[in-house]
């Protein structure tokens, strides 16, 4: 499966796709969208800081 760290740590710590879409600016489904195939780097380092910035 595509983005398996994304995944895991938006499990782990127990947010919601929706939330991290919002965090993000985006719609929900968009961000549902972009964790089909593998995120480019950049892309991948913004969501992450974005999952950080929930779980504070």
């Amino acid at each position: 499966m595509k983005n398996e760290e994304i995944r895991a740590l938006i499990k782990s710590r127990r947010i919601r796709h929706y939330e991290v879409a919002a965090q993000l600016g985006v719609n929900e489904a968009t961000f549902c969208r972009w964790l089909r195939n593998e995120l480019p780097p950049e892309k991948k380092k913004q969501v992450l800081e974005a999952i950080d910035s929930i779980a504070l």
